[in-house]
This record gives C-alpha cells, sequence and structure tokens, in this order.
C-alpha cells in the first residue's frame, strides 16, 4: 500500500491526510462520495411542539420547534403570514476548546441563514400574524454543524406538524487535498480548499441554501454540488423514516 502524507495536520500526526493510491480512501476511511455515519430521531422533547435529535459523525444536534403562535412583537409581525424565527446555538462544551456561552457572530449568521433556507418549505400564509420559533442546541460539533442543523430543524417542524412543501435536508462537499468529497469532517473542513454546503427540497429539487468558501473551479464546483446534492436526497430519506418511526406509515 502506497500511503501519501501531506504536512497538514490539526496537531495530532494520527489525524493527517492520508489518501492512498490503492484504496483512495479518505483520514476516516470513507469513500468520496460518502456521508459520515447518520442517526435521525423525531420527538425526542416532550415540551416543544415539535423536536428531533441527529448524529451525523460526531455532530450531536438538538433542535425544537414551538408554534405557531401570537406574535406580540408588532414590528416583526406580518398580517398576512407567519415569521419563521430561529436561534442556532454551540454549547460551550460542544467544541475542544470551551466556547464562550451565548451568541457570537457566527451563530447570528448561522441562525438568519437557517431561517432563510426553511422559509421556502414553510406554508407560511396559513398562519398569518403569528410566529414558528426554531431552536438549534449544538451539543458536540464535528464540522458540518449548519447542515446538521438545518436537517433536525426541518424534522422538528414535520413533528410539529406544521405544513411543509418538503421537508428540507442540508450537506456539504467540498474540496480536500486536491479531491472534491462529500460530507466533510472537521478536519477537512479546516484544512481543505472548499466547502459547499447547501439546503435543498429533495422532492423538488429547488435549492434553498448555497454558500461557498474556498476555491473551486468549474469543473470542481459541479462535480461538488452533484455530490452535495447527493447527500442531501440520502438524509432525506433517513429524515422520511425518522418520521416515519415516530408516527408510522
Amino acid at each position: 500500500m502506497i500511503i501519501i502524507l501531506t504536512s497538514k495536520s490539526i496537531g495530532d500526526s494520527n489525524k493527517g491526510s492520508l489518501i492512498t493510491s490503492v484504496t483512495k480512501k479518505r483520514p476516516d476511511g470513507r469513500a468520496f462520495d460518502e456521508l459520515r455515519p447518520l442517526k435521525i430521531e423525531a420527538g425526542v422533547l416532550e415540551r416543544a411542539d415539535g423536536s428531533s435529535y441527529v448524529e451525523i459523525g460526531d455532530n450531536k444536534v438538538l433542535a425544537a420547534v414551538y408554534g405557531p403562535r401570537e406574535l406580540h412583537v408588532r414590528r416583526l409581525l406580518k398580517p398576512n403570514m407567519a415569521i419563521l424565527r430561529c436561534r442556532y446555538n454551540m454549547a460551550p462544551f460542544s467544541v475542544e476548546d470551551r466556547k464562550r456561552p451565548g451568541p457570537d457572530r457566527r451563530s447570528v449568521e448561522i441562525s438568519k441563514i437557517t431561517a432563510e433556507a426553511l422559509n421556502p418549505a414553510v406554508f407560511l400564509e396559513k398562519f398569518p400574524r403569528s410566529t414558528i420559533d426554531i431552536f438549534i442546541e449544538v451539543l458536540q460539533a464535528e464540522g458540518g454543524t449548519r447542515c446538521a442543523g438545518i436537517t433536525a430543524a426541518s424534522v422538528a417542524l414535520a413533528d410539529a406538524g406544521i405544513p411543509m412543501r418538503d421537508m428540507v435536508a442540508a450537506c456539504a462537499a467540498g474540496k480536500a487535498d486536491g479531491k472534491v468529497i462529500m460530507d466533510l469532517s472537521e478536519w477537512e473542513d479546516k484544512e481543505g480548499e472548499a466547502d459547499l454546503p447547501i439546503a435543498m427540497m429533495p422532492r423538488t429539487g429547488d435549492i434553498t441554501l448555497l454558500q461557498m468558501d474556498g476555491h473551486l473551479t468549474g469543473d470542481e464546483f459541479e462535480k461538488a454540488l452533484d455530490l452535495a446534492v447527493k447527500g442531501c436526497k440520502i438524509i432525506s430519506e433517513e429524515q422520511k423514516n425518522a418520521i416515519k418511526n415516530r408516527y408510522g406509515d
């Protein structure tokens, strides 16, 4: 077996790049088009209107939905539809270096894009002058928490019985060690060349979120997008299974 080592690492030589010319595997043993292990459960919190728990790799994410309920903040009120509010938060113990409690710039940004990614899927016009509140708590982080959060929030909305066009699934693709790959791990996200998270409604194929960080050629972008879409479709099936397991067929 021929092993090619790069100089990139995250402080642990065992976590360096180990891509072989024979197996063409990633450091964690996955193929380039393979998701990390995935687990989705619906209805994990009794006191929320809807809830879910998602594990993807070592990410552990909890989502809770409250509403639709009356909106008392008049400046936000919309007479013809509900508003979707989202709060994304990483627990202080979710990362190796303890995170300062409370919102920061990144969590505010992810809260905003999560709401925007979910908005097109929800029939907000059915609930005028009201709000639907989504709370996402990252209990453990290992790269790709925004995608895990969107996936969890969508299942929680469905668990709450809120009418939706489709559940929104989210997955990232990107580039690490010169290879275009699906579902970046924490090391691949931090040390790789590009990250392309998307969210979509698989039934219609509508993409509700697309971000990109890094550099990809046109061909690499198309390949990464195809991989991210493929990942979303796999995740979508697990979302449906979670709701079926909760309520039956």
